[in-house]
């Protein structure tokens, strides 16, 4: 079984937990995934590997409670086992041959995006981060970003922390001032990552965006997360979950994601008005 070590609050809705979990360990690098089943009764969810503990065998994931099984796995607590547990699943984000890059996270995606910014901290690559949330009661691992990157940049939407407004604000001021980065990672909603995409395509600088969000089953057989990427029909979980940036037809993409959006809000305000009993 897979105990969970530890549980913590990031934010009204985002939850980090601790599992133990030696044997993924040993293979998971940054960008890769685990697919979870919390008891028989549960579908399976992907959730990216926020971070590891490779002495204590310790994997890190962090999840926003949005839906029904959110929801559920919020329920459990220290000393709960999660029935099924399988990974490292898709492949790593590629870190090589970079030495400046700016790595950008979006609200909970910033769980996806520090994994990748600390890959490439430990390769001595000098690594920006910019992060950004609606407020600063919904900021998360700021701190931990701040003991990796040599520059750490906020964005809320309201203006509660630092600079008011979008990571697209930031990134366009930094650019405009002459700074410069052999690449640029973006991870978090849809749009963010599409109008990054836009910005660094005007200045000629790769960029890698994370399709996390439209992944179902995790193993391509569902279909749910095709997507456009220039020419040719991808899936996020097999074929990604990194994808150019450039390439991706973002549009699609959200549709598509759009899908699945109210039934799972429907399904979540049923299950939360029940207090968790079905």
């Amino acid at each position: 079984m897979n105990k969970i070590i530890s549980k913590k609050v990031l934010s009204k809705s985002v939850t980090e937990m601790k599992i133990y979990a030696p044997q993924i360990l040993k293979h998971a690098q940054a960008g890769q995934f685990v697919m979870l089943r919390i008891n028989e009764k549960s579908e399976r969810i992907p959730l990216t590997i926020s971070d590891m503990d490779h002495e204590n065998g310790l994997l890190t994931i962090i999840f926003q409670v949005i839906g029904s099984t959110t929801y559920e796995l919020n329920e459990l607590n220290v000393g709960d086992d999660i029935l099924d547990l399988v990974g490292p699943l898709g492949k790593p984000t590629h870190i090589e041959g970079f030495k400046k890059v700016c790595v950008i996270g979006g609200g909970v995606g910033c769980a996806i995006a520090y994994p990748v910014a600390k890959a490439l901290s430990l390769k001595n690559v000098e690594v920006d981060v910019i992060i950004g949330f609606k407020s600063k009661n919904d900021m998360i691992l700021h701190q931990k970003f701040e003991k990796i990157a040599n520059h750490v940049f906020v964005s809320t939407d309201d203006g509660s922390y630092q600079t008011k407004g979008f990571v697209t604000d930031i990134l366009s001021d930094l650019l405009k001032n002459g700074q410069t980065y052999d690449h640029v990672f973006a991870i978090g909603p849809i749009i963010m990552m599409k109008m990054v995409s836009q910005l660094t395509a005007k200045y000629n600088i790769g960029t890698t965006v994370s399709l996390n969000p439209i992944m179902v089953d995790g193993t391509g057989m569902c279909g749910g997360c095709r997507v456009k990427v220039g020419k040719d029909i991808k899936f996020a979980c097999v074929d990604g979950p990194d994808f150019d940036g450039h390439l991706v037809d973002f549009d699609l993409l959200q549709s598509r994601n759009n899908m699945y959006k109210e039934t799972e809000t429907k399904n979540y305000k049923c299950l939360a008005e029940k207090g968790g009993h079905s």
